[in-house]
């Protein structure tokens, strides 16, 4: 009878420690990647007027961690142009990347 309180306290540890342990701050790696392609994308020169301009952009890694641009889906060409100039062969942090896998990420230039 004496054990059952020493078990309960080890396992009332045990459980605690591991509560403390995981790292619920943790980020999505696919939304730091959105982000770090935003930032990329940042200080451009469209006019526009009243509406968005959005594009379907995908991509590789390479094994040096550089964007290599596959496709961009958009309806305006000079929107495709920028994409690809920006983002090809732009070095990111992207921990889990295997080299070769396809990304797509929507990008959108707020008007």
């Amino acid at each position: 009878m004496r054990k059952l309180p020493v078990v309960l306290v080890a396992a009332l540890l045990l459980t605690a420690g591991n509560l403390f342990a995981s790292d619920s701050n943790t980020t999505d790696p696919k939304k730091e990647l959105a982000i770090q392609i935003s930032h990329l994308l940042e200080d451009n020169s469209f006019v526009l007027n009243d509406h968005d301009l959005t594009a379907n952009v995908l991509f590789t890694l390479n094994k040096n961690m550089e964007i290599v641009v596959i496709s961009v889906d958009s309806e305006d060409e000079l929107l495709e142009r920028f994409v690809k100039s920006r983002l090809n062969y732009q070095a990111v942090d992207f921990l889990v990347a295997e080299e070769g896998k396809m990304y797509t990420v929507p990008v959108r230039i707020k008007g």
